[in-house]
């Protein structure tokens, strides 16, 4: 009985490790699609632009909070080897080296973008600018790891996640890069089309104007 519950336990973990992945690779999808469409103009017309630059960032706050869900899930799944090293230090996984590691620089990338956003008055906004469009490069690695760290791509309902996360992003690109051909941007300071990190304040100002 005990062996059982131990067992169960463990299959818990991996569940919730490569649940929460899924959730997050939908999530991380849906917060550059929200980053896009606002720096688009696309999105409803009922719907306040400064409230779905909020929605942008509450749900990228939301994101770190699983990331360390499914990042401490992994490291303690006693089934596979990965090292509390492998979070920060790519490629150094015992346990498939180039899919976690793809992970880790994820995390890396993620990282780089959340930090400069929480001291961007400092940093300077051009500065700013600059390091959030790693969120860019962020997700196809992050997809990459999402297809090579798991063993249940035959599952039809991951595959569906996976591949419509990724055929959600590429349409909102496509749109982006359409958009940006025929219009310029009517202001060159905007963050709200960058994917990840609004700051409060942008949202605050948006309210304030209307």
């Amino acid at each position: 009985m005990t062996a059982m519950t131990v067992q169960t336990g463990v299959q818990s973990l991996w569940f919730l490790s490569r649940g929460s992945g899924l959730i997050l690779l939908a999530l991380f999808s849906v917060v550059v699609v929200l980053g896009i469409a606002t720096r688009t103009g696309s999105v409803p017309a009922r719907w306040p632009r400064f409230a779905v630059a909020e929605l942008h960032r509450t749900l990228s706050l939301f994101a770190v909070a699983l990331l360390g869900l499914h990042v401490a899930t992994a490291i303690l799944d006693p089934f596979v080897s990965i090292g509390w090293a492998a979070v920060v230090l790519p490629f150094v996984s015992p346990y498939r080296p180039f899919a976690i590691g793809m992970g880790t620089l994820a995390v890396d990338l993620g990282a780089a973008v959340l930090l400069t956003s929480l001291v961007r008055e400092r940093l300077g906004f051009r500065a700013w600018r600059a390091v959030h469009w790693l969120a860019y490069l962020a997700w196809p690695v992050a997809f990459i790891h999402s297809l090579r760290a798991g063993t249940d791509l035959g599952v039809w309902w991951v595959a569906v996640v996976e591949w419509g996360s990724a055929i959600m992003l590429a349409t909102a690109v496509l749109a982006r890069l359409l958009g940006g051909v025929r219009t310029r941007p009517a202001t060159s300071g905007s963050a709200s089309g960058l994917p990840l990190g609004v700051a409060a304040q942008d949202a605050g100002q948006g309210a304030n104007a209307r």
